[in-house]
């Protein structure tokens, strides 16, 4: 991260469930908040939030994403790939549950994701993610803040 430049926040928006959770607290934090996806999307009417809509594309939004985080932006996203991208770069990715991507992690979640596709690809039946819930939601705010204040002592 360049030291004239606070982190920034970059959400995977499409099918995200904490968006306004972002909002909240970059916000709180006085972040630059960019929302990447691949349709249009109300965000709140602020500077600090910033809405792109790109191209269709299965990774159209993750590129976008990828070729823009620098080191100690934060991520947030449920795409395993984007979170290796982001890790690589010297960025924090965070799931939409609250669960970090980190460096001793990632490996385990890409071989898992790596399974599942195969699984998928001769008809087994993986089942989605488990539902949303609130205490996911509460887990996620605590999770972002904690991320964001990590970010922000860095730059110290």
């Amino acid at each position: 991260m360049s030291a004239s430049r606070a982190p920034e926040v970059f959400v995977d928006a499409d099918a995200c469930p904490v968006k306004d959770e972002v909002y909240k607290v970059a916000l709180r934090h006085g972040l630059k908040t960019w929302v990447v996806a691949n349709a249009f999307l109300m965000v709140p009417a602020s500077p600090r939030i910033e809405r792109v809509v790109v191209e269709a594309g299965p990774d159209a939004a993750d590129d976008w994403i990828a070729s823009r985080v620098a080191p100690g932006d934060v991520v947030v996203t449920s795409d395993i790939a984007l979170a290796d991208r982001t890790l690589k770069a010297g960025g924090l990715a965070l799931s939409p549950t609250g669960k970090p991507f980190t460096p001793d992690s990632i490996g385990a979640a890409l071989a898992k994701r790596a399974l599942m596709e195969h699984l998928r690809s001769f008809g087994e039946v993986t089942g989605g993610p488990a539902p949303f819930s609130r205490a996911d939601r509460s887990a996620f705010l605590q999770a972002l803040d904690r991320l964001i204040v990590q970010s922000l002592r860095s730059r110290r």
